[in-house]
């Protein structure tokens, strides 16, 4: 057997399923992105969601401009990420889906840090943040976020998305 007969066919023009067929391959954690401020509460699941610099502490968030949520988002230039934990795949799925938006926060318990925008209980990591920089890429923006807070809950494991579901990530003993 060649190599070449191991390597996987090599396309040019990458084609929108194609790519989105490997972006599943590549495992990311689940976040709840919530906000609040004059133009409403919302929040959307995520997991566009990196890390930037940490100095200042800076993450970056992808939101598609043909959500529903938009418009809120854009207005209201504040926004919590909320790292979900093992057990949280119906809230993640009640945040990605056509469930109005009251529904969707009665569904759990919520508090605020410094911007005002929901904190989810029982969330591995919440980082309050003002969006800073706003970027135009193809079909979505990608906001550029400054953590001014942030609360992290050493009791829970980590929920992840992986080859289109869900799994679950044990934290190590310390």
């Amino acid at each position: 057997m060649s190599v070449d007969t191991l390597m996987p066919e090599v396309v040019s023009g990458v084609e929108k399923q194609s790519f989105r067929n490997a972006m599943a391959r590549l495992g990311a954690a689940v976040n709840i992105i919530t906000t609040d401020g004059p133009a409403g509460r919302a929040g959307f699941t995520a997991s566009a969601v990196c890390s930037v610099t940490d100095s200042p502490p800076t993450l970056l968030v992808c939101l598609n401009r043909a959500a529903s949520v938009y418009e809120v988002f854009n207005a209201n230039r504040q926004l919590c990420v909320n790292t979900l934990a093992a057990g949280h795949e119906e809230l993640s799925a009640l945040f990605g889906g056509k469930t109005p938006m009251e529904a969707r926060f009665q569904a759990s318990d919520w508090t605020t840090l410094s911007t005002g925008s929901p904190v989810l209980a029982g969330a591995v990591a919440s980082f309050d943040c003002h969006v800073t920089q706003v970027a135009s890429v193809g079909t979505h923006d990608v906001l550029i976020c400054e953590i001014h807070a942030l609360v992290c809950n050493d009791q829970t494991h980590g929920l992840i998305w992986f080859d289109r579901g869900y799994h679950h990530l044990a934290r190590r003993d310390a």
